[in-house]
């Protein structure tokens, strides 16, 4: 059984992120290049990124869809069940694969790339959120 109220908290906390991340949003490059703003929107990327992870796992379980190979594979599982599309599954992908590189390689993490993310993929989270509410109603 699907833990709406579980997921509803993790669907508001990834809002929340989203929301100071559009706060914090640096109006161009250089501004962004300062280290307070480029770590602050690095980790509010990560937990967006978590969070949306996290709440394809409590669909998986909560539907009983079975044990994940790995975390590609959730999405993988949702996609199947038409719970995901295919365009969102492959850019799910994508972002575990660049929360990945947040967390374990700083020292190699493209800035220009991140900036860019900040300023034309946000709305991938919006789009996530709104097949995840149409699913749970």
């Amino acid at each position: 059984m699907v833990d709406r109220d579980r997921i509803l908290a993790k669907v508001d906390e990834l809002a929340s992120y989203l929301k100071e991340l559009t706060q914090i949003m640096p109006a161009n490059f250089a501004e962004y290049m300062k280290i307070e703003k480029r770590r602050s929107c690095e980790r509010l990327l990560q937990l967006s990124i978590e969070c949306a992870i996290d709440i394809c796992k409590l669909l998986i379980s909560g539907l009983r869809l079975g044990i994940p190979a790995d975390e590609n594979d959730v999405f993988e599982k949702l996609q199947q069940r038409g719970i995901l599309s295919e365009e969102m599954a492959a850019t799910l992908k994508t972002m575990k694969g660049f929360r990945n590189i947040l967390v374990h390689e700083y020292a190699t993490v493209d800035d220009q790339l991140v900036y860019e993310l900040l300023t034309t993929r946000l709305d991938d989270f919006w789009k996530f959120k709104g097949e995840i509410l149409r699913t749970i109603g």
